[in-house]
């Protein structure tokens, strides 16, 4: 077993995850509530990957971090057959899973919630993290462990750019490759057991998490668990519910309150609530 190729494995996967979580999260959000000049083009290159040969894209990677690149040309950094090359390269390959699940998940959210929030005071920032990301949880995760689990078998960009030097940017695909290529089946199959493992284990929790049935939201009672205050009704969904129903505005209004799921009851502002009236005045 090629233990030193499994800890720079967990390594390079364990950064490339960090940082696909940051970057792709941030390029869900802007393609999910943004739009502006060249959004089609920027959502194409990040899919890209998905569809190039290892080879192309390792071809690309080379371009950028070769000598006479970008990466050396300006910021003077030599990266080429080093491990932080393999962590590009799993991040590369990865950052298109998360950005494809959290985007759907995110875009899923109804806008009215957020807005209800807004007007109730909430700061971007709250809105995201009392709102967006509580919601999208689900999709996010879902990505994030499948991103993670493609940059651990990544195999042909990293040969590329990265090596396959044993001790120093060889990895458990690599690994597999020479084993297979010395013979040396029984390595071979300890270490295609371990990453099938992983595999198998990362693809149950995404199905589980991002396909799974959801859990039933619990009904408001008092109060929302949401830090904005208890209740606010758009004007829209009042006259819709109204004039549907010729129940009295009071007693519609109170069975309206405990019969949206709690997650729409964002926030309080007085000046938002409608004042009780009478029956008779629907006549």
């Amino acid at each position: 077993m090629n233990w030193n190729a499994l800890h720079l494995t967990l390594q390079i996967t364990l950064i490339a995850t960090s940082i696909i979580a940051i970057l792709g999260l941030a390029l869900a959000l802007l393609l999910a509530r943004k739009d502006f000049p060249g959004k089609t083009l920027l959502d194409l290159l990040i899919a890209l990957p998905l569809i190039l040969p290892p080879s192309v894209l390792g071809y690309y990677l080379l371009g950028i971090l070769g000598r006479n690149g970008p990466v050396v040309r300006f910021l003077h950094i030599e990266l080429l057959f080093t491990w932080p090359a393999a962590v590009i390269a799993a991040t590369v390959v990865g950052l298109p899973l998360m950005v494809m699940a959290a985007r759907s998940a995110i875009a899923d959210i109804d806008p009215e919630i957020e807005n209800a929030a807004r007007l109730s005071g909430a700061s971007e920032w709250q809105l995201l993290w009392y709102i967006t990301l509580p919601m999208a949880r689900r999709g996010i995760l879902a990505g994030l462990i499948l991103a993670s689990a493609r940059a651990l078998g990544e195999f042909g960009a990293t040969l590329m750019i990265a090596g396959d030097i044993p001790g120093r940017t060889q990895t458990m695909s690599m690994a597999i490759y020479d084993a297979v290529q010395n013979r040396q089946y029984d390595q071979a199959n300890l270490m295609v057991l371990i990453m099938t493992s992983v595999a198998f284990a990362g693809l149950w929790l995404a199905m589980r998490w991002g396909y799974g049935r959801s859990k039933p939201r619990p009904r408001l009672r008092s109060q929302s668990r949401f830090p904005f205050g208890r209740l606010a009704v758009s004007s829209r969904t009042w006259k819709m519910f109204i004039g549907r129903s010729h129940t009295p505005p009071d007693f519609a209004y109170a069975n309206l309150t405990h019969s949206i799921d709690s997650d729409m009851f964002l926030s309080c502002n007085p000046d938002l609530y409608l004042p009780p009236f009478h029956p008779s005045s629907l006549s």
